[in-house]
């Protein structure tokens, strides 16, 4: 029964503050629109795929899986040197940069997916054609380096990143920013609204006095508005209207 009444009571506070919650939801939506349409700068990604394979000098015997788990294993190294500031130093003085080795470390992303041994360099950038140039760049440096850092010479890239005809921007993604918006917006409603039943003491029904006072209510006063109200001398003024009007219509 106490569960009934509960959800009774949330239900009712929710529909008496209902107004309060669509307004803080249309206007988080609103201000989540607009900021992410005209404040975020909008960023772009490009992506270069290189392979670490056998070395040339074993292209023409036969697939050791022993190599290709040593290739898997090596990738993890070859990440971390990618990202170092050997590599990335010179790839901010081969494209005049103006960011330090640091910064396009965090713009860089390289990973490999599971086990394979393709290996994804990813760059992101406000400009989409500087987003493609730190990528290629980036692995053209690597693979030319690695062979005097590591005396191998098993990578060879795959797939060169390009930029696209209408390169369309990674984030800030609208759609996903306004859907949150919306959902805060009726959570702080929500709380909002409770808050504000929470504060209200007054008390308003017969079953707030039941309630707060644990005192049965004994009468109730309706509420009377003005037009309800008729004062006698307006009455027996009505009255002599009506009787002046009626004599007036027998002398007639």
């Amino acid at each position: 029964m106490e569960e009934t009444i509960s959800l009774k009571e949330i239900f009712s506070v929710v529909k008496k503050r209902l107004f309060l919650i669509i307004i803080l939801m249309l206007g988080a939506t609103l201000i989540s629109g607009l900021v992410t349409r005209y404040a975020i700068t909008p960023t772009y990604q490009a992506s270069n795929q290189f392979i670490v394979n056998q070395s040339r000098d074993q292209a023409d015997t036969s697939v050791d899986l022993n190599q290709i788990r040593s290739n898997v294993e090596i990738i993890n190294t070859y990440n971390i040197i990618m990202k170092s500031n050997y590599i990335l130093d010179q790839v901010v003085d081969q494209l005049d940069l103006t960011i330090s080795s640091g910064s396009l470390s965090n713009k860089l992303s390289i990973r490999n997916e599971g086990n394979s041994q393709v290996v994804t360099v990813t760059a992101t950038d406000p400009d989409p054609a500087m987003a493609v140039a730190i990528a290629n760049t980036t692995v053209e440096i690597f693979q030319n380096d690695i062979g005097d850092l590591m005396h191998v010479d098993n990578v060879n890239v795959l797939a060169e990143a390009k930029l696209a005809a209408n390169p369309s921007p990674v984030s800030p993604n609208l759609t996903l920013n306004v859907a949150i918006a919306l959902v805060l917006g009726a959570m702080v409603g929500v709380g909002l609204a409770f808050l504000l039943e929470f504060l209200d003491t007054s008390v308003k029904t017969e079953e707030d006095v039941e309630n707060k006072l644990e005192l049965p209510v004994l009468g109730v006063i309706s509420h009377i508005s003005d037009q309800d109200i008729v004062i006698p001398h307006q009455m027996n003024r009505t009255r002599e209207r009506g009787a002046y009007s009626g004599q007036t219509k027998k002398n007639s």
